[in-house]
């Protein structure tokens, strides 16, 4: 359990406080403790829940072996290890709009505070320093809002995929728009689907489509669109493009119904896009007709996106 997080209750003697975790071995008369797959729920003698959703040690003090039942008032986790833990909580009805979420384990595993204000509010998380005092009879603060439509850019190995997997992961629901082959065939570029597929959480839905459209257009639930360099290379595909002529007006038109979808979505939306124009001139025709279709919808998508961030050596640079 983290030490300084304090939770107010009148019948106590003098400070009226209890600290988290009992320094003496033993919990305060009247508080219950149970275990279960969450982490430690601790529920004090007027019924107020708070639950630590992390691995536990041994504890000095005997406690119950099932989970929490409802909601609690307040959730203790440490984010920096595994934000989707929290939307699997959300997803399952433990962590709601009138849950006090505070960050905990707080360390260097991010390089700056800044770094570490930003996904904290990313994921609806506070941090608060040591011997804060929290009253959960009050409701938490007002989440940031969000943007709806992110474009995250990057070049190859940037780490844009990652940052926008960091974007969604305390979400309770997300569907993973997977845009590129399957790897069927290719050993290396199936290592690459597979890493991927293992980085994102358990309880995220996947989609295996090129109808991007379609998908902005339907969607309940928050997407995340990996990516739009693949997207294209398919559409060149279908519409038989890399010789030019009428396929490039299709591709074109294709184009255009994902900006219109993009820009009528009602879901929140993370996309990643190779950023290409810092690379060589390509030697080819088709290759150079590639490279000024993806710039053209990046910019096209940038111009109808609250959020554009460009990704570099795995740091994010913006916004934009």
């Amino acid at each position: 359990m983290p030490s300084g997080v304090t939770v107010p209750h009148g019948d106590l003697p003098s400070s009226g406080f209890v600290v988290l975790p009992p320094s003496g071995g033993s919990l305060p008369p009247g508080y219950q403790a149970r275990s279960g797959p969450d982490g430690l729920t601790v529920t004090t003698p007027d019924g107020l829940r708070i639950l630590y959703a992390a691995a536990l040690p041994a504890l000095p003090f005997p406690y119950a072996t099932t989970g929490p039942a409802e909601e609690p008032d307040m959730v203790l986790v440490d984010v920096l290890d595994r934000p989707e833990r929290l939307g699997d909580l959300r997803r399952r009805g433990l962590v709601g709009e009138r849950t006090h979420v505070v960050a905990v384990d707080v360390d260097h595993r991010v390089p700056t505070e800044a770094e570490l204000a930003r996904r904290t509010a990313l994921w609806g998380v506070r941090t608060v320093p040591d011997g804060t005092v929290i009253d959960l009879r009050d409701p938490p603060p007002t989440p940031p809002l969000l943007p709806r439509r992110t474009l995250l850019l990057g070049g190859s190995r940037s780490g844009k995929s990652a940052e926008a997997e960091l974007r969604l992961a305390a979400e309770p629901d997300v569907l993973y728009v997977a845009t590129g082959p399957s790897g069927e065939g290719d050993p290396e570029w199936s290592r690459r689907v597979r890493a991927h597929r293992d980085r994102r959480p358990a309880h995220w839905g996947t989609a295996e489509t090129t109808d991007l459209a379609g998908v902005l257009r339907s969607a309940t639930s928050p997407l995340l669109i990996d990516g739009l360099g693949t997207w294209i290379t398919a559409v060149f595909d279908e519409c038989g493009a890399w010789s030019g002529g009428e396929g490039l007006d299709a591709v074109a038109a294709r184009c255009d119904e994902l900006v219109a979808a993009w820009r009528q979505t009602r879901v929140r939306v993370v996309a990643v896009s190779d950023e290409v124009g810092l690379g060589v001139v390509p030697h080819t025709s088709s290759g150079r007709m590639f490279r000024d279709a993806l710039g053209r919808l990046n910019q096209r998508l940038s111009m109808e996106s609250e959020d554009v961030g460009l990704v570099v050596a795995g740091r994010l640079l913006g916004p934009i």
